[in-house]
């Protein structure tokens, strides 16, 4: 698996109460999507039991050769297949349960959310203070804080709040594992923690030592989520559409983002083909969203109004067609809850039938003395074509009878695919309880009706034709959004490690050493720094303070006295060294690759040498030093113009130029 970005074993009473203070997460919310996640967290635990008891049986087969034990052991594992068989039936009713997650208001069409991924809690400290103390040699215990907030946010993702604060919750760890992949855990090492992850809707456990299934996990949780949120949205407000197709976007987004970056993942719900039949199942509901939005308030008068109308209900139905395609193939189909197929299914057919029913109303329902443009331009959203066949123009009708006897023909689709979309329905048990959607099929199904029959004459003997298709077009096309992660602004849990440009998992420096100088008055130190975050050493003086304290150039200053200066800027650390008047204590680190140094000047491009200004202070130089000064620059620097000199600090000012002229910069200082 791959990516281009960015638990305290303590008893529950005390975990509770850690994490009932992080904003996002609510553990003591007593709800029924809680208790239904506390359910299939349980399931899940049963069938990762009976897990580890039919593989000791399944090794004790292969290894025995007494025949009785072998019949013994195989009525056995005949028992377990069938406890977990009965245990995913029960986390495959419990992911049908979608009325748990709809709005309180019970007159709309239901969506199908996901559950989260469950987890196992998990101890960074170990790990992580091990790392602490080999790589970057430091006090592991100073670190005890910032682990502790590690493991409560960790903790705390495991029961995100069904809104905006959970999202951005998971979001929030999402980018601190950034961090931490950089910081702790290099590629060519073997992480010594086991990620525990549970299938979200089969409940099978799956375990990696890998930071990349951890992210995969959350990223899975942060779409799942989307679509608890869109689904709990009121659908009878436009403003609750709006939300619901925002929702279903940005869940499909995240399910895209996790099939175009993740690869070989352990569990069925994050395999190529399962993600890509989420992704076209939010968009189908997040387009049923966008059908509803349009005909909320009912279809306004109007032929070409009902025909937008139709083309709108023909686009959702054809996207759940594709949508049942891919939970039909081979792998899928096993795989997801029997009722997800089935409401597929319905939602097809149910949708064909509002289609049709709505051009048969735009036929009907208006004056006989209608334009005929109108007329025409309706008859522009049929089509005869069939597959493999040409598109055929529909013929327009040209008086009330044609009219009528086209507008018998869409109705009596209209009935077979209300008929065809009851009996789905009723064939499946999980969605025989979702009383509001039979609800609605029978009430749809029955104006269908009521409007055929009106109709019907006993005396009409007229042949009623084939119903035209209706072209699936729609006027507000739904697409993924990827989840915007920069939006959530984390700052680093290890920040005061230093900037992880430089103090991250791959670089390798000497052990920190603590170096004390003390200079004359007559003196200075003798080095010259540059840089910000951390200041590095740039020169040395032959001969001076610095050298005989053994400082090399390019060693990072990690600290001037009891002062850390790893996020420190240049203009702070040489506050810091003035202010230390004759005695200064600093703590360095040699960089021991290539990625913490500057490239040479062998190697980096040949550019023209821009005139630098230096300032030389006689308070802290005396003649002599200033000579030295002089004479430590490499050949063949030139003395082009000498300023005139300040009263106060008795400075005296150059412009330099030469061949190490990139050494230094405008604020650099020879101390």
């Amino acid at each position: 698996m791959s990516t281009d970005n960015v638990e305290v074993n303590a008893k529950p009473s005390q975990e509770l109460n850690v994490v009932s203070h992080r904003k996002g997460c609510d553990p003591l919310l007593s709800t029924a999507r809680g208790k239904l996640q506390k359910k299939r967290s349980k399931l899940n635990d049963e069938i990762n039991r009976e897990l580890r008891m039919r593989n000791g049986a399944e090794n004790l087969f292969r290894a025995t050769d007494n025949k009785r034990l072998k019949e013994l052991v195989s009525v056995e594992l005949l028992f377990f297949n069938s406890n977990i068989q009965l245990l995913k039936e029960e986390v495959s009713d419990l992911n049908s349960s979608v009325n748990v997650y709809q709005h309180d208001n019970s007159t709309v069409v239901p969506m199908i959310p996901l559950g989260l991924k469950e987890t196992k809690d998990i101890d960074y400290r170990l790990a992580i203070k091990d790392f602490i103390l080999e790589h970057y040699s430091e006090a592991a215990d100073s670190y005890n804080s910032e682990l502790q907030d590690l493991q409560e946010l960790r903790l705390a993702l495991r029961t995100p709040q069904r809104n905006d604060s959970g999202v951005e919750l998971l979001m929030e760890y999402y980018n601190q594992l950034y961090f931490l992949e950089k910081r702790f855990f290099p590629a060519d090492r073997k992480i010594p923690i086991m990620f525990h992850w549970y299938d979200s809707l089969t409940g099978v456990p799956n375990i990696q030592k890998t930071l990349t299934f951890e992210k995969g996990c959350v990223m899975f949780n942060i779409g799942a989520l989307f679509t608890q949120i869109a689904c709990k949205q009121d659908r009878l407000t436009k403003s609750g559409l709006s939300q619901a197709i925002k929702y279903f976007e940005l869940a499909g987004g995240a399910f895209r983002y996790l099939h175009n970056h993740f690869s070989h993942a352990p569990s069925m719900d994050m395999q190529p083909q399962t993600l890509t039949m989420l992704v076209q199942l939010m968009m189908s509901q997040a387009q049923e969203c966008v059908y509803e939005s349009l005909t909320l308030h009912g279809v306004s008068q109007g032929i070409l109004q009902y025909s937008y109308a139709a083309q709108e209900a023909s686009m959702v139905s054809q996207m759940y067609r594709d949508t049942q395609q891919l939970m039909s193939t081979e792998q899928v189909k096993d795989y997801i809850p029997y009722s997800w197929l089935s409401m597929a299914q319905v939602k097809a057919e149910y949708y064909n039938a509002l289609a049709n029913h709505l051009i048969s109303d735009a036929l009907l329902d208006q004056p006989d003395s209608i334009n005929a443009d109108r007329v025409r331009e309706m008859v522009q959203c049929l089509s005869n074509q069939e597959e493999g066949e040409d598109d055929m123009p529909v013929k327009v009708p040209q008086t009330f009878e044609e009219r009528k006897q086209l507008a018998k023909a869409l109705l009596k689709e209209a009935l077979m695919c209300h008929e065809e979309a009851l009996r789905l329905h009723n064939m499946c048990k999980q969605l025989r309880k979702v009383d509001t959607f039979l609800t609605i099929l029978k009430r749809a199904h029955d104006q269908s009706v009521s409007k055929f029959s009106t109709l019907e004459e006993e005396d009409d003997f007229t042949e009623i034709h084939v119903a035209p298709k209706i072209k699936a077009i729609s006027q507000q096309l739904v697409a993924p959004v990827t989840p915007e992660f920069s939006k959530v602004k984390v700052q680093e849990i290890f920040k005061k490690l230093g900037p992880i440009a430089v103090f991250n998992s791959k670089n390798y420096w000497t052990a920190p050493r603590t170096v004390a100088l003390h200079r004359p008055s007559d003196q200075g130190y003798g080095f010259s720094v540059r840089g910000d975050c951390p200041v590095k050493v740039a020169d040395i003086e032959p001969g001076s303070v610095a050298e005989r304290g053994n400082i090399n150039v390019g060693d990072y200053i990690v600290a001037v006295g009891g002062s850390d200066t790893k996020w420190a800027k240049h203009d702070e650390v040489v506050n810091l060294v003035r202010k230390s008047g004759s005695q200064l204590v600093l703590r360095l680190i040699t960089p021991m690759n290539q990625d913490c140094l500057e490239p040479s000047p062998a190697s980096a491009p040949s550019t023209p040498r821009t005139p630098m200004r230096m300032v030389i202070s006689s308070s802290s130089l005396s003649a002599s030093s200033n000579k030295s000064s002089k004479s430590r620059l490499s050949a063949p620097w030139i003395f082009a113009k000498k300023g005139s000199k300040d009263k106060d600090e008795q400075a005296e000012e150059f412009i330099l130029v030469g061949q190490d002229a990139d050494k230094f910069s405008d604020h650099d200082i020879l101390m």
